[in-house]
């Protein structure tokens, strides 16, 4: 069984949790191999259930991709389950050929302009807690996609009031205009990934940079205090992860947890590395969940607001709980209390609003 096994339901004979195998083929850089296998610590839930299967009928449905499947996330059954899903706009389709990721490469054949509508309309009708919106690169497009982002953001802010939004993006190639248009939208978080130490980017993610990917993150705060003042700011919560397993060292982690904290990065997931196929990078070691654990407390003593930290742990794995103020919003959603769902309760809790010229205007609640 390769890492790439489809966690889906039509694998219905196999128990309720599975142990992933897969690992490295070829000798790691000590000399070591690494187990065929995946230890026994590596291990997902298979997707199903009534909440999973209500997803999946209306995501498909509707037509949309989720990189909970296009990536094989070993979390989509335990996410699903708890009505977070992870939405990937702009086609199925990438134009990078990272070395860790299993999302197909290519050159895209569509551009959806009403892709948009389709995911507000998805959303809505789920009554989720929280969505996380991300892409493929779209290089091929003038502001790689940013405006398929912004009008995502801003069309789920009227669809479902009081919702938490988080946008993965690219780096846009580090363009400045691309990131202010999906600042202006107005996110409850900014995410965009390192993926690994600054010494692997160019194996591990070949087209991006490490400066570069620090600079999308320091950037976006500034934008959103451009649009909307000390509250704007104030409001978005920047996120970055990390994938262990690649060859580098602990102090390199270390060091890349402090290059992240210099740029204000509130958020961090840091998980193992596992390989799609045997055309992708080699598993050099697995980290055993007391590493994790390490690792977290590390990272939460320099200054993150909040780090996941384990072996399945992914970019968008318990997103909801990393929104600002998570707990607040859930519980006014389920008293009916919600932005900009009329009554005094809502009109107390004044968040973000869309001007005449579809930006969002942050207010603070």
């Amino acid at each position: 069984m390769s890492d790439s096994t489809d966690l889906r339901p039509s694998h219905r004979a196999l128990p309720p949790t599975i142990a992933m195998g897969g690992g490295t083929f070829e000798p790691a850089a000590d000399g070591s191999t690494a187990p065929r296998r995946h230890p026994e610590w590596i291990k997902a839930r298979i997707p199903s259930g009534e909440t999973y299967q209500e997803l999946r009928r209306l995501l498909h449905g509707l037509t949309l991709n989720t990189v909970c499947e296009e990536a094989h996330c070993p979390n989509m059954g335990e996410c699903w389950d708890e009505r977070t899903a992870t939405i990937m706009i702009l086609g199925d389709t990438c134009t990078r050929a990272c070395g860790f990721c299993a999302v197909k490469t290519g050159k895209p054949l569509v551009h959806d302009l009403d892709e948009p509508r389709r995911v507000a309309e998805a959303i809505r009708g789920l009554g989720l807690d929280h969505v996380v919106v991300t892409s493929v690169a779209r290089d091929d497009l003038d502001d790689g996609g940013a405006s398929i982002f912004a009008e995502t953001i801003r069309r789920l802010r009227v669809a479902c009031p009081g919702m938490g939004v988080e946008v993965l993006i690219p780096d846009f190639n580090g363009e400045a205009e691309p990131l202010r248009t999906v600042m202006a939208a107005g996110p409850d978080i900014l995410n965009h990934n390192v993926e690994t130490v600054a010494r692997l980017q160019k194996p591990v993610r070949k087209r991006a940079r490490y400066d570069r990917s620090l600079g999308v993150l320091e950037r976006a705060k500034k934008y959103a205090l451009e649009f909307g003042g000390p509250a704007g700011a104030a409001q978005v919560h920047t996120k970055s992860s990390i994938m262990v397993g690649l060859g580098e060292t602990r102090p390199e982690l270390r060091q890349t947890f402090l290059d992240l904290r210099a740029v204000d990065c509130d958020i961090l997931t840091i998980g193992q590395y596992l390989r799609p196929s045997p055309e992708h990078l080699p598993v050099e070691r697995y980290y055993h969940p007391t590493e994790f654990g390490e690792m977290r407390d590390e990272a939460l003593e320099m200054g993150f607001k909040h780090v996941e930290s384990g072996p399945l742990v992914r970019s968008s794995y318990h997103a909801r709980d990393q929104v600002p103020d998570a707990e607040a919003k859930r519980a006014a959603r389920a008293a009916g209390s919600v932005p900009g769902a009329g009554g005094a309760a809502a009109s107390a809790q004044r968040g973000p609003t869309i001007d005449a010229d579809g930006r969002v205007i942050y207010r603070a609640d």
